[in-house]
């Protein structure tokens, strides 16, 4: 399948447009190795995206949030718990960090997590609203915290 490119104002544009939830459904926080997709639509309903939450199967400060539109571009991606990111200049990004879609890159490109936007990292849960809120999620889905969350 051909990779779906985007200028960087289209980006821009949409990881900016206010989202919101599409019904009252309550999402199934992600146990051990678990994920769940969740499809917000932009306020005026005529942009759909997606939300991809996951969870490592043995680390529970390990997993990956991200924010799709289109179905296969990755606007934003956190990812926690992991190894350090080799951005393709060479330059490494440690562990958690954004990965910000990029014109001619999508999202290859990783930046150190913002301290203003992102209260306590060790709290996955708390971490995936300040995600939601990054994303621009002003109506976020319901989760039901599980066992593991």
């Amino acid at each position: 399948m051909a990779e779906l490119i985007l200028t960087q104002d289209e980006a821009d544009g949409l990881i900016a447009m206010r989202k919101c939830r599409i019904d009252d459904r309550i999402w199934q926080y992600p146990g051990l190795g678990g994920s769940v997709t969740v499809p917000p639509e932009s306020i005026d309903g005529r942009a759909d995206f997606l939300l991809d939450v996951h969870r490592a199967r043995i680390d529970l400060l390990k997993g990956t949030y991200q924010n799709r539109a289109r179905h296969v571009v990755v606007l934003v991606r956190l990812d926690f718990g992991g190894k350090p990111h080799r951005n393709p200049d060479g330059g490494e990004v440690a562990s958690p960090h954004l990965h910000i879609y990029r014109e001619g890159f999508g999202e290859k490109w990783a930046y150190p997590l913002p301290a203003d936007r992102f209260a306590n990292v060790q709290d996955a849960w708390l971490t995936l609203h300040d995600f939601m809120r990054f994303c621009n999620i002003v109506e976020q889905p319901t989760f039901s915290r599980g066992l593991f969350a």
